[in-house]
């Protein structure tokens, strides 16, 4: 399977705009950025996404719920945080890839490859 677009959902622009480059540097044609749920939601009611990479906290919030909508979609997802486990993660939601921050591009690469292989839904 090769990703076409893919939905970033990130509250820090700086982070959102690096992922976005390293995500062009590994072959992904289209990224969105979404800073917030707001945005993640409407985004993927309007179009299609290939993957989706969330942010784990967002503020006062998390990406969990939001987790569950693109499971529901059979959208591929995967998780990005600073926190290098998901212990802390709800049990539906402990098997799905994480991108630890800080990333680089080999660490991208790896992340894209993993959801490509099986999509978080078979994870």
């Amino acid at each position: 399977m090769t990703f076409q677009r893919v939905l970033i959902l990130e509250d820090n622009l700086i982070i959102a705009m690096e992922a976005e480059e390293i995500l062009r540097l590994v072959g992904i044609q289209q990224v969105e950025i979404a800073s917030n749920l707001e945005q993640a939601v409407n985004a993927v009611h309007a179009e299609h996404y290939d993957f989706a990479m969330l942010d784990v906290n967002l503020g006062e919030s998390t990406s969990f719920g939001f987790a569950r909508l693109l499971m529901e979609r059979g959208i591929s997802f995967g998780f990005v945080s600073g926190y290098s486990d998901t212990l802390d993660f709800p049990a539906d939601l402990r098997h799905v890839p994480l991108l630890n921050k800080p990333f680089d591009e080999q660490a991208m690469r790896l992340f894209v490859q993993t959801l490509a292989a099986g999509g978080s839904s078979a994870m």
